[in-house]
């Protein structure tokens, strides 16, 4: 893709492939202040006479890592690379697009079809590529809406549910008139988004006062939250957990009149802990025009003497211990387990006529090997 006059030349590279492109590509970013992100999917990278002078990332539907070389501004290229890079998208089937930027730089992506939804102050704002975006989303959320003097509200991933969710959904029902429960849509855990959602409707079908949602890219998605996802890096840094907990305020939470947000205590993942503390912060203090949230932290229910926690349940899977995931998840839980996430040795095993995959882990256990070892 060449421009003549400009002598540009945009091409698009995989920064796992090309490991010199994805060199430049992070010394240029570097230059710009900016940091490389390594779950980035594809890069455009703008040349002139064979130097790296500006570049776009995408991952999935989201553009970031968007720099021009300091010498060359002024010359209208990151409006040029984002042109680019959205083309990319679109070719990917990506129609729905969220960007990243600096606050300074929301009027340059302006340009490019692309509008603010919410600030980390000071550091990143987030924009997508419609005007009615977030709009239109809250509006079909207002039609679940319920005026009651306590709404309360929980967005859990289940993955997967366990009894220590349901006992947590039981308390929050318990202290409020009407209770918003969305589950996290973002298809990149160990259960699927299909299992964990049916999961979810199973073990509160009989919680009357209570709303079940789909969850959307406007909550703890690669959009909003890509750290959540990525545990192993570390805990995530402010402006992450910002980004999503302001929208939840800002729009949601008004949407539904939300006046709570429920969660439980963590006593074992660090992301999900400084998580719960920033929505102390985001949700509660005077940092948004909206109306505050109030945070209620719910202490884990366990189970013989421990925490109930999902990563003990995929823990567990891993080491074929059915008989002790039996004993934290619903049997509605642990026959979708033993159906679709057992090892595949466990899926070979030919259950009696008629029986549960539930009951399966019994047969699994007497196998050489089997669950109980």
């Amino acid at each position: 893709m060449s421009e003549g006059g400009d002598e540009l030349d945009f091409s698009v590279v995989d920064p796992t492939l090309d490991a010199g492109e994805r060199a430049a590509v992070i010394a240029l970013l570097a230059e710009c202040g900016l940091d490389y992100e390594e779950n980035i999917e594809a890069l455009v990278v703008c040349r002139r006479e064979g130097r790296l002078v500006a570049c776009a990332g995408l991952e999935c539907n989201i553009v970031k890592c968007v720099a021009t070389c300091p010498d060359y501004r002024g010359e209208n290229l990151s409006l040029k690379v984002v042109s680019e890079v959205v083309a990319l998208a679109h070719e990917r089937g990506h129609t729905h697009l969220f960007l990243y930027t600096r606050p300074e730089n929301v009027s340059v992506f302006a340009g490019c079809g692309f509008y603010p939804l919410v600030e980390a102050p000071g550091y990143v704002t987030v924009m997508e590529n419609t005007p009615i975006g977030i709009r239109s989303y809250c509006n079909r959320l207002k039609a679940l809406r319920k005026d009651m003097p306590r709404i309360g509200s929980i967005v859990m991933n289940a993955n997967p549910f366990t009894y220590g969710h349901r006992y947590l959904v039981e308390r929050a029902a318990e202290a409020c008139d009407w209770l918003h429960l969305f589950v996290v849509a973002e298809d990149v855990s160990l259960i699927s988004y299909r299992d964990r959602y049916a999961l979810v409707a199973e073990g509160v079908k009989d919680i009357t006062n209570l709303t079940l949602h789909h969850g959307s890219q406007y909550m703890i998605s690669r959009a909003t939250f890509s750290a959540y996802f990525f545990k192993e890096k570390g805990i995530v840094g402010d402006c992450v957990s910002a980004i999503d907990l302001l929208l939840f305020r800002n729009y949601i939470a008004p949407a539904l009149g939300i006046t709570h947000r429920y969660v439980g205590t963590e006593p074992f993942c660090a992301t999900t802990l400084k998580y719960n503390e920033d929505m102390k912060y985001w949700l509660q203090a005077d940092v948004s025009p909206a109306a505050p949230v109030a945070v209620v932290e719910v202490e884990r229910t366990t189970a013989t003497g421990v925490p109930i926690s999902a990563s003990e349940v995929r823990r567990l899977l891993r080491n074929e211990r059915f008989d002790r995931i039996a004993e934290i998840v619903p049997p509605a839980t642990l026959d979708v387990l033993l159906k679709n996430y057992a090892p595949m040795r466990r899926r070979s095993v030919e259950l009696p006529p008629g029986a549960s995959e539930a009951e399966g882990w019994q047969t699994l256990a007497s196998l050489p090997g089997g669950s109980r070892q």
